[in-house]
């Protein structure tokens, strides 16, 4: 059996989490959450996290939402593994992310399936093998709400959004780490707690994890950033 897994935006970038919802044979799509994506490095352990201070935590707000104000074009490789309580072991799946303000994404899966997520304007189009199908933003509440955390994320206020999240801040040598708690009743009954590293060498995302209700949990990882690349319109059409 396959398994299709897609994601969630919601961080400054933005937000990513991994549901189904079976449909018939299939699995469908139930929320996804897309952080915008850059670098990856290794990420730390908690023991090594250290809290941060008001003034810090301001200073590096500030910092990630003017790299994200500067940031025309992402693009770049994911590493995800999964873990379920229905499954025994770790699915782990490859692919590549592409960014493009104001309003076009491009999430796909490689291996070990091909599945994309295109979010263009308010149009969402998914292919899973050789299905395409489109859904209107406006005529869905879920998707509502992913097309607010993704300009949340690309305008930087996620981390400011006090409303839907509960954020805690740590530090340690290599990155800023956020603890997200979700408030949201929507987002809540799929998504505890969103864990975000960031570089501190350039104020990038380097890993995400998503941890929920039922214990499932998601990790990614990203590498081979490129920021600010010409990438064609055509990359964010589904046919």
């Amino acid at each position: 059996m396959q398994y299709r897994t897609s994601l969630v935006i919601q961080v400054v970038s933005g937000l990513i989490r991994s549901g189904f919802r079976r449909s018939g044979r299939r699995f469908i799509p139930k929320y996804f959450i897309i952080v915008v994506l850059i670098s990856w490095l290794p990420g730390q352990s908690a023991a090594q996290n250290r809290p941060m201070d008001e003034a810090s935590i301001e200073s590096f707000k500030r910092r990630v939402k003017d790299v994200a104000d500067n940031t025309g074009t992402i693009s770049c490789d994911f590493l995800q593994e999964k873990e379920m309580s229905m499954i025994k072991e770790k699915i782990i799946s490859r692919g590549k992310f592409y960014l493009k303000k104001e309003k076009m994404l491009r999430w796909e899966y490689i291996h070990p399936f091909s599945y994309t997520i295109v979010i263009k304007n308010d149009q969402i189009s998914i292919r899973d093998e050789n299905k395409v199908n489109h859904f209107n933003i406006q005529s869905n509440p879920v998707f509502l709400e992913i097309n607010r955390v993704i300009l949340g994320s690309i305008q930087g206020t996620l981390l400011n959004d006090d409303k839907n999240f509960m954020a805690t801040f740590f530090e340690n040598p290599t990155s800023w780490v956020v603890k997200l708690q979700t408030l949201s009743p929507r987002l809540k009954e799929s998504l505890s707690e969103i864990v975000i590293w960031f570089d501190r060498k350039d104020y990038t995302i380097n890993r995400l994890d998503m941890n929920e209700p039922a214990g499932d949990f998601t990790k990614l990882e990203f590498s081979s950033k490129k920021l600010n690349k010409p990438i064609a319109d055509e990359m964010f059409v589904l046919h």
